[in-house]
């Protein structure tokens, strides 16, 4: 005989693990093209603006894929934190999804201005900023846990036909309750790491000598310093915020925690050395590998919850037959789609200028 519960603990668990996984592949390549339009918001010209889009031009809108196929895994695996964080994160959700519809519009539509170029190459570099930021203020919220949980269940019928539902905690707070310092912070936190991640991607993507290369190489060095200042200050203000954190980093298993740390202060230095020495795409790959670790440390260390302080994963998932049928049906479109997104990065892996690109656009 199944058991269900183990099945269903089993299964959620694995939507957990693929829910991190696609957030992490939209943060880390996404991220970078985003950091890549922070960096065009200061361009001296369009014709530089026009050139950093045209060097995304070729899988930009694959890397946002995966923040849908995120949504659709949230609302197929967890659909009470689907329903709620729509309600309690509507404001900076909202930010974030203006900006990358910005991004998108401006992508189409400065290919083929004339008089408005200009405009359309201020709303991309202006859309990469508020993405990140809205996304950051969401993930503070996130990490707050959603305040003011109701238990709301269905009226029972009287009589013959009465019936009754397991209460499910419903959030019923205001429109602004999600903002604090702390949530203010982690969207400036966001905005620092795609700024990095552009500038890294940039030194990849153009030929040493060009301008825009110049340009992103003083870009990053500044960025990386910048960052390992936030990561610090949002360390020790989670530790100081979160009991749940605390708990877990001076535990029992404290040495786990401090090679992680240790893990990611040696990728960043070497993401750094290489950037140096103008190895610029294995300097990327270590910065998307400091990206990495840290992803994974937020979700270790908020396990079992998936939401803080509101959900754990067993508790905001499906029920065991409902997450079966969509294991069995959604499960193989994950590797298939990794293996397009590599073989769309591959394909459109060479180095440019300047020039170059803003022809190609």
């Amino acid at each position: 005989m199944f058991d269900i519960a183990r099945i269903a603990s089993s299964l959620s668990t694995w939507w957990w693990l693929v829910l991190c996984l696609m957030f992490l592949l939209y943060v880390g390549l996404d991220g970078a093209d985003l950091g890549a339009g922070i960096f065009a918001l200061f361009s001296p010209d369009e014709e530089e603006r026009g050139a950093i889009m045209a060097s995304m031009a070729g899988f930009w809108d694959g890397n946002e894929t995966w923040l849908v196929v995120a949504g659709g895994v949230l609302f197929g695996a967890f659909p009470l934190v689907y329903g709620s964080a729509f309600n309690y994160l509507m404001i900076p959700l909202m930010i974030a999804l203006w900006g990358i519809i910005m991004r998108a519009v401006a992508f189409e539509f400065h290919v083929h201005a004339i008089g408005s170029k200009r405009f359309w190459g201020f709303l991309f570099a202006f859309g990469s900023l508020v993405a990140p930021f809205g996304a950051g203020v969401a993930l503070g919220g996130t990490l707050l846990g959603f305040p003011t949980m109701h238990h709301i269940a269905a009226e029972g019928v009287s009589g013959a036909h009465a019936f009754s539902f397991n209460a499910v905690k419903h959030f019923s707070g205001g429109p602004l309750d999600f903002l604090s310092w702390f949530s203010i912070w982690t969207g400036v936190g966001a905005v620092i790491a795609a700024s990095l991640a552009g500038g890294l991607y940039l030194c990849a993507r153009f030929v040493p000598g060009d301008v825009i290369h110049e340009r992103a190489k003083k870009w990053t060095n500044a960025f990386s310093l910048i960052a390992l200042a936030a990561i610090v200050i949002t360390l020790i203000w989670s530790y100081a915020l979160f009991p749940w954190a605390a708990a877990k980093w001076t535990g029992s298993h404290w040495w786990v925690w401090l090679i992680w740390i240790l893990a990611i202060l040696g990728f960043a230095y070497k993401s750094m050395m290489a950037h140096s020495a103008s190895r610029d795409f294995i300097a990327l790959l270590w910065g998307e590998g400091v990206v990495a670790l840290m992803w994974f440390a937020l979700w270790a260390t908020m396990f079992p919850y998936i939401v803080p302080g509101t959900w754990t994963v067993q508790e905001a998932a499906n029920p065991a037959d409902s997450l079966a049928v969509f294991t069995l049906f959604m499960t193989g479109f994950v590797p298939i789609m990794i293996m397009y997104n590599w073989y769309q990065i591959w394909v459109f892996r060479g180095r440019y200028t300047k020039k170059a690109m803003y022809s190609a656009h």
